[in-house]
């Protein structure tokens, strides 16, 4: 077995571990308003036959981008990790079969850039790769254009070259930057012409800074286990910290995987934030909380948390795909959230599109009638 199909089935293993932990905890605790709604499922469920789903968390590597890449020395395709090796037959084939009518990409490596002309290059084929996905599908995709954060003088073109010219739906931004979170005045600049758009921003983790790229930061513990969630806590403490929600009003950001700890910390945040510089009152820690949006990849825990500090018209359906295979989406992942306890039928519905479809109205525009 090779090193990455390794990697692959530890993941699978642990993920699915921690779902259907979190699946027996959801089917344990059901109200009887939980149980009455099963009977109301109906075509919802997202068993294929009804495409109503949106993903908003959809990792993409443009297999054209990756052929590229290598000639540039950027990657060796023997050694990309799974969650770069995107394949359209098997995409449509998880899409139809979790009930997804339209995946929102993220483009994944865009940071290995050793210059602004190659970013620009490099960004070019990526661009190029999603609106001809976008053509050839009508309704079925939708894109994210990623922000090059490690090259701030490409930023504006790309910004103006995906949302202005080419019809993203937002922008995909990692976390931190060189250990520089969200919210450091370093990203006014960046914020503010997102502002000016009116856009949404969707934020992703990775490493926490310090360690090398990759390596667990406890042996034997991978670091999306655990440090992904904090990387994403870091960041939308920070953008709360800092008031980025009340100096760029009309940006809208989405936080993955339920916000990592941000809701189970929300007490906390009201408790002691005044030890933050410059300090928190509860007041502004209520108001910003709910003015994030969240996505369910991950899978997602028993949201009663989360809908108790957010709503659950802040929360939008996600599945992580690649990262997370197949069976781990349907066999896991949707299991869980149709088992939530705390949600309605009206509420899953607002996940699964509903609340999608506010937050990006283009969507709405582009998507196959069958599926309205």
């Amino acid at each position: 077995m090779s090193e990455s199909s390794r990697a692959m089935s530890r993941r699978n293993l642990l993920v699915a571990g921690g779902a259907v932990a979190s699946a027996a905890a959801a089917t344990s605790g059901s109200s009887a308003l939980a149980r009455a709604d099963e009977a109301l499922r109906g075509p919802d469920r997202g068993d294929g036959a009804a495409r109503a789903r949106i993903d908003v968390h959809h990792h993409f590597t443009a297999p054209a981008w990756v052929d590229w890449a290598e000639r540039e020395g950027l990657v060796r395709r023997e050694e990309l990790p799974w969650w770069a090796r995107w394949d359209l037959d098997a995409t449509l084939a998880m899409m139809d079969k979790a009930g997804i009518a339209t995946a929102v990409l993220n483009p994944t490596m865009q940071d290995r850039y050793r210059s602004p002309a190659q970013a620009k290059e490099g960004l070019t084929i990526v661009l190029e790769a999603l609106t001809g996905l976008v053509a050839a599908y009508p309704g079925r995709f939708a894109f994210l254009g990623p922000a090059l954060m490690d090259h701030p003088d490409v930023t504006p073109w790309a910004l103006r070259r995906a949302l202005d010219e080419l019809g993203a739906v937002g922008v995909g931004v990692k976390a931190n930057y060189h250990g520089v979170y969200l919210g450091d005045p370093s990203y006014d600049r960046f914020l503010a012409e997102l502002d000016e758009r009116a856009a949404v921003l969707v934020t992703h983790p990775l490493d926490l800074p310090g360690g090398p790229p990759g390596v667990p930061t406890v042996p034997g513990i991978p670091n999306f286990m655990c440090d992904f969630l904090l990387d994403t806590t870091r960041a939308a403490v920070n953008l709360i910290r800092t008031r980025a929600l009340d100096r760029y009003p009309r940006l809208s950001i989405v936080l993955p995987h339920a916000g990592g700890f941000l809701p189970q910390i929300a007490t906390r945040m009201e408790a002691f934030g005044d030890f933050c510089t410059p300090p928190l009152d509860a007041a502004r820690v209520r108001d910003h909380l709910r003015r994030f949006y969240y996505d369910t990849a991950a899978p997602m825990a028993p949201s009663g948390t989360l809908v108790a500090t957010a709503d659950a018209e802040r929360i939008l359906f996600g599945t992580d795909w690649p990262a997370a295979s197949a069976d781990i989406v349907t066999d896991i992942a949707l299991p869980a959230l149709d088992a939530d306890p705390v949600l309605t039928r009206h509420q899953r519905r607002g996940i699964d599109r509903d609340n999608a479809l506010r937050l990006f109205p283009a969507l709405d525009r582009t998507r196959d009638p069958s599926t309205k």
